[in-house]
């Protein structure tokens, strides 16, 4: 389908705007609506913190972890990851106004900040922020593309539908001989077939990865293989998360690779291959370091008032002196930067590229992981670096997140490779078909909803249970791998509750904490285990009881990608009117009921769940492999 090219960029410019409002007034309504007892319920929000330790970071930027005020208590359920942008409000009465930073490190009772700028103050606000920096970068990379001519004008007209990618089978590659793989041992058939099919492409392919087939495994084997034929690969994703699995699997192999984007986005145990690390040990530096004190010295000197008057012009040629010096430090400094990312065979980044680091470098492929999750408008800021493009991900889980629901429903939702899969279909997309992950019960469901029971589970995991780990004793709950625990004609009607925007189900979430404890009972380490509710409200209830606090409580969306050995899961639909909320978008479920390995407990209303047709399907499933159960056989 060809797209009107005029259409196409404005209907992006008006959904950015349209995100760009949604957010400002939604954290606007948060901060004005909540009063100082229940600011923390959203998890947007944390109060009364006192900053315990200083450190200096990379790059001169300042790192700030803070705790609460009583310090024996630990943080309460939040979304500040690492890499969140953040707003640091001190309380105090006699301090400055509030400054941006970025989550650092995180973990049950502190949060560490990256600030540019020192902070004064006892006590503080920490909200979430809005980003509006990728936004005005996702705005200019449109209009760039939108008046590019030449090869990224070309794959304009291919991502448009106005022309057909093309495969160097079909003709003489252009852009050099097509080499048999030499990286590949470790692939299975589907996954090399992808990665020869993605290095045979002229301007475009996909690999579409299902859960658990190995999709990261086959897009590093294309890089490693574009980059063993010489070429130069810019390799993205949408978030730091995906891009340090990236970068950590490069590193493992020794690739030539650097991470670019602010270091505090940086896993920790990664920074010494960020930019920021790999520019401070350049020679270059230790120059830079001394000349930028040299300009502090004459700023100083200029600034200083002494009895003895100076020359006249003395204080304004110490200036400008120092402004000169200054500007050679920078130049300096941007040599060394130039010099590692030329030194590389790969660089690795979010999709949210700054150009201020990059320059104009172009790259003979750009490789964008966890595609689906990024929007279209924030893909085009990569492509317009790219000679070939490589989209991955799976168009079958969660979508990107938008804010704005009218941009949703008008299409902002929809993520490039989504579209593209639509429009060209098998002439662009590989799909890997073997998973690594599941027992085949847990996998077959996913497997016939999404993805036309195309998967086969391997051998190593076809069959594995609970009750094959090391101490693990036996027993009905070890060697199910599914089980279905019905609430309905409960009461639990009853539980379900408003929570905000939100939704939590008491009674429930009582008895999610009851089955990790017969888990933890049966010798699965808590490590091991995860509950994930679609519900931030539930996620928030469920932590605030949980007595283990090793066990991880968290969202959808906290789970793409992710896997542990055992998963409980609460619906918390429970209501006389069958109302499922947002639980009707089966992508998420998708995501759920795929993270477990050997086992997965979901609990759920099936009066609520059963009118609608996904719900009836994995209700009649779970009663075809055995795993129903009520929730009267769960009474003590």
């Amino acid at each position: 389908m060809v797209i009107s090219t005029e259409n196409y960029f404005d209907r992006f410019y008006r959904w950015l705007e349209l995100e760009s409002v949604a957010e400002a007034q939604q954290l606007a309504e948060r901060r004005a609506s909540r009063s100082r007892k229940t600011a923390e319920q959203g998890g947007e929000t944390l109060l009364d913190m006192a900053i315990e330790d200083h450190q200096r970071g990379l790059g001169g930027r300042h790192l700030f972890t803070f705790v609460k005020r009583n310090r024996t208590l630990n943080l309460p359920w939040n979304r500040l990851r690492v890499g969140s942008p953040v707003l640091i409000t001190p309380v105090d009465d006699d301090a400055d106004g509030s400054q941006s930073g970025v989550v650092s490190a995180r973990n049950m009772r502190s949060l560490q900040v990256a600030v540019d700028h020192w902070i004064e103050g006892k006590l503080f606000d920490v909200d979430l922020a809005a980003d509006e920096v990728s936004r005005n970068r996702e705005r200019g990379a449109l209009q760039a593309v939108s008046l590019a001519r030449g090869r990224v004008g070309e794959l304009r007209q291919i991502i448009l539908g106005d022309m057909d990618p093309v495969y160097a089978k079909r003709r003489g590659p252009r852009f050099g001989e097509i080499k048999p793989l030499t990286v590949a041992a470790d692939l299975n058939a589907a996954q090399r077939a992808a990665v020869e099919f993605a290095l045979s492409a002229e301007d475009l392919a996909v690999i579409h990865g299902p859960p658990g087939t190995g999709k990261t495994t086959s897009v590093v084997a294309f890089i490693r293989q574009a980059a063993a034929r010489g070429e130069k690969i810019l390799a993205c994703a949408p978030s730091n998360t995906a891009v340090d699995n990236l970068l950590e699997r490069l590193v493992e192999y020794g690739q030539r690779v650097v991470r670019v984007g602010h270091p505090a986005r940086v896993k920790e145990v990664l920074r010494e291959h960020s930019l920021d690390a790999l520019v401070e040990g350049h020679a270059n530096m230790f120059v830079v370091k001394e000349m930028l004190r040299e300009v502090e010295q004459l700023y100083r000197k200029a600034d200083r008032y002494t009895r003895s008057k100076p020359l006249p012009g003395a204080k304004q040629e110490w200036r400008r002196e120092a402004r000169q010096l200054k500007a050679d430090a920078r130049l300096l400094e941007r040599q060394a930067i130039d010099h590692v990312l030329d030194g590389a065979d790969v660089i690795c980044s979010t999709t949210s590229i700054d150009d201020a680091v990059l320059g104009d470098r172009t790259f003979d492929w750009v490789v964008i992981d966890e595609a689906c999750q990024c929007t279209e408008s924030a893909s085009w800021l990569p492509v317009l670096r790219g000679r070939r493009i490589l989209l991955a991900g799976d168009h079958c889980q969660l979508p990107p997140t938008v804010i704005s629901p009218i941009a949703a429903r008008e299409g902002y939702a929809r993520s490039m490779l989504e579209r593209l899969v639509d429009t060209h279909g098998a002439t662009i997309t590989r799909q890997l078909e073997v998973q690594y992950r599941m027992h085949e019960a847990i996998m077959n469901f996913s497997s016939a909803q999404f993805y036309n029971a195309s998967l086969a589970a391997d051998a190593s995991v076809r069959t594995h249970l609970l009750a094959d780990l090391p101490e693990v004793a036996p027993s009905v709950l070890t060697t199910e791998p599914v089980t279905y625990i019905d609430t309905a004609g409960a009461n639990y009607d009853e539980e379900e509750e408003p929570d905000g925007s939100s939704r939590r189900n008491p009674a429930e979430g009582r008895l999610a904490l009851k089955k990790v404890q017969q888990l933890r009972d049966a010798g699965i380490p808590p490590g091991d285990i995860a509950v994930i509710a679609p519900y931030a409200a539930q996620v928030r209830w469920l932590r605030e009881h949980a007595p283990d606090r090793d066990v991880e409580i968290d969202t959808v969306d906290g789970f793409q990608g992710r896997e542990k050995e055992a998963v409980v899961i609460s619906l918390v639909r429970s209501n006389a009117t069958g109302e499922v909320g947002f639980l009707a978008d089966t992508r998420r479920m998708n995501v759920v009921l795929t993270r477990a390995r050997r086992k997965l407990i979901v609990i759920g209303d099936s009066s609520t769940l059963g009118g609608h047709p996904f719900y009836a399907a994995l209700l009649e499933y779970f009663e075809s492999v055995g795993a129903y159960h009520t929730v009267w056989e769960e009474e003590d």
